[in-house]
C-alpha cells in the first residue's frame, strides 16, 4: 500500500508539474519575441534601405512590416501606435503589395501606386491619409500610378524581394515571416523580433520599448 500510495504521489507531482510548464508555454513562453543574433547586420540593411516611413520620432526603432489590408497590422497600428509615439518610439512602417496569383488578385492599381509613392517619397501623412479609408475605397488621389512605370513598378517588386528575402533570415532566428513581424532594438541595443499577429504578443513589446499602459 505504501509503495501504491508514493507511485500515485510521483505521478500527480509528475502531472503537476507538466501541467504547469504546459500553463507556462501555452500562456506565456509562446507569445515572447525572439532575439536575433543570426545575420543581424544583412537584416538590419534590408530594413534600413527599404522604403520605410515614419512620423519621425527620436526614440527606438521599431519596423512594422505589412500590407494594406492585413487586419491584424491595422489592429496593431490602432492599438498601440499611441502608446509608442507617446514615448518617442520611431514607428518605421513597410508596406508592400501583393503579388497576384492566377486565382486571385490580391492587390488593386490604387494600392500598387500608393506603395511605389510610399517608398518613393516616405511621406507618413500619405500613410494616415491612406489607412483613413477603407482600402477598397481608396482611389490613390493626385498619384502617378505604378502600374505602366517601369521605375515604380521596380519599387513594387523590390517590396515583394524584401520579403523573399527577410524570410529565411528571420527563420534562422525563430521567426515565421507573418504579418505583422516587427523588429525592434532594446535599450541595451538587443535586436529583437516577432510575427506579432496576436494581442498576446503585444505585452512584451510594450514592456521592452518602455511603453507599458
Amino acid at each position: 500500500m505504501n509503495r501504491l500510495s508514493a507511485w500515485v504521489v510521483c505521478g500527480l507531482i509528475l502531472f503537476l508539474t507538466g501541467g504547469g510548464l504546459f500553463g507556462w508555454w501555452w500562456w506565456d513562453l509562446r507569445w515572447r519575441p525572439h532575439d536575433i543574433d543570426k545575420d543581424s547586420a544583412e537584416i538590419t540593411r534590408l530594413l534600413e534601405g527599404a522604403g520605410w516611413v515614419s512620423p519621425g520620432l527620436t526614440g527606438p526603432r521599431l519596423y512594422l512590416v505589412g500590407f494594406r489590408s492585413c487586419p491584424d497590422c491595422v489592429r496593431f497600428q490602432t492599438e498601440e501606435f499611441p502608446a509608442l509615439h507617446a514615448v518617442g518610439v520611431d514607428t518605421r512602417v513597410i508596406m508592400f503589395a501583393r503579388a497576384d496569383t492566377k486565382e486571385t488578385q490580391h492587390s488593386s492599381p490604387s494600392e500598387r501606386a500608393t506603395v511605389a509613392e510610399l517608398w518613393v517619397n516616405r511621406s507618413w501623412k500619405l500613410l494616415e491619409d491612406w489607412e483613413a479609408v477603407p482600402p477598397d475605397a481608396w482611389q490613390a488621389p493626385g498619384i502617378s500610378a505604378a502600374d505602366g512605370d517601369a521605375a515604380r513598378s521596380a519599387v513594387i517588386e523590390a517590396g515583394r524581394k524584401l520579403m523573399v528575402d527577410l524570410k529565411p533570415l528571420l527563420a534562422r532566428n525563430g521567426i515565421r515571416l507573418a504579418y505583422p513581424t516587427l523588429i525592434w532594438w532594446t535599450q541595451d541595443g538587443k535586436m529583437r523580433g516577432c510575427a506579432c499577429e496576436k494581442r498576446e504578443t503585444y505585452r512584451f513589446i510594450r514592456m521592452e520599448l518602455g511603453a507599458e499602459h
